[in-house]
């Protein structure tokens, strides 16, 4: 570098470093300006944050976990007793009442359904014994055996049925299927039962649980109504010499039993007349 740039830089330096030094004399006045400027700001800063709605934050959950006390825990005790003793109450003993139920109904065994719903066979009166009639008033026995059934009822029902006048007698009801033999008094009439008729009834007897009309199932005993019997009612008596008549008794012959001794006699005279005549013809006579 030259000599005379050399100079020329010293001076220069030397002018800046002069109007420095008279900048920084002023530099409290500076301060003075910028306080104000900067005062101006905070003011309106502030005016602006106390109009607008102050925002409370959510104060976060502490992290630290209260300790557990010896009275906390008495209290969480006698909370637990007293729920407890609640529950107890609420359900009487505490225990369990009541039949074991799935999906709130009974269980019930399923039988193959080719096989036969079971059944009952008279054995008094016999089968074999024809048709039975009762005399009002008296005792009337019935026994039968079951058939075929593999889920025994517990209980069942006796009725007697009769069409004629649509009532329904009550021979036992409730009675265990264990026993295949039952009385009926015919001559005690509970109040406010129909009168009996000289007809025919039929023997009813099904499962306690079911009715009457119940769907045979296979294994299950079907409802019974396959005995009829007869009933009559009795009456005084009337002899002969009281006016006595009887409706059926007529010494002279019905109009077909006139057809048929016609018939017969006629039968047998045409017979003895063909033979007499054939037997004269050959020359037997």
């Amino acid at each position: 570098m030259r000599p005379s740039q050399i100079l020329a830089a010293v001076v220069a330096m030397s002018s800046v470093t002069h109007a420095m030094s008279d900048a920084f004399d002023n530099i409290h006045g500076l301060a003075d300006v910028k306080d104000v400027l900067l005062g101006r700001q905070n003011d309106d800063s502030d005016n602006a944050s106390s109009d607008a709605p102050t925002k409370t934050q959510a104060s976060k959950p502490s992290e630290e976990k209260p300790t557990p006390t010896e009275t906390g825990d008495s209290n969480k005790e006698d909370d637990d007793e007293e729920s407890s003793s609640t529950k107890k109450e609420a359900s009487g003993t505490g225990k369990p009442t009541g039949s074991k139920t799935s999906n709130g109904k009974s269980k019930s065994t399923s039988f193959d359904a080719r096989l036969p719903a079971g059944g009952l066979t008279m054995v008094t009166p016999n089968a074999l014994a024809g048709t039975q009639f009762y005399k009002v008033g008296d005792w009337v026995t019935f026994a039968w055996n079951y058939t075929s059934v593999l889920e025994m009822p517990t209980a069942v029902d006796v009725l007697a049925s009769c069409t004629a006048n649509q009532a329904t007698y009550t021979i036992s009801v409730n009675m265990s299927a264990t026993q295949t033999e039952v009385l009926w008094n015919t001559g005690e009439t509970p109040s406010g039962q129909v009168p009996f008729l000289t007809e025919n009834y039929k023997l009813l007897i099904y499962d306690s649980k079911s009715s009457v009309s119940a769907t045979p199932r296979a294994g299950y005993f079907a409802p019974f109504s396959m005995f009829t019997f007869g009933m009559y009612l009795p009456q005084e008596y009337v002899s002969m010499a009281d006016g006595y008549t009887c409706a059926n008794c007529n010494s002279a012959l019905s109009h077909f039993e006139k057809m048929t001794l016609s018939t017969l006699l006629f039968t047998t005279g045409t017979t003895l007349g063909s033979l007499l005549y054939f037997t004269y013809q050959f020359g037997l006579w």
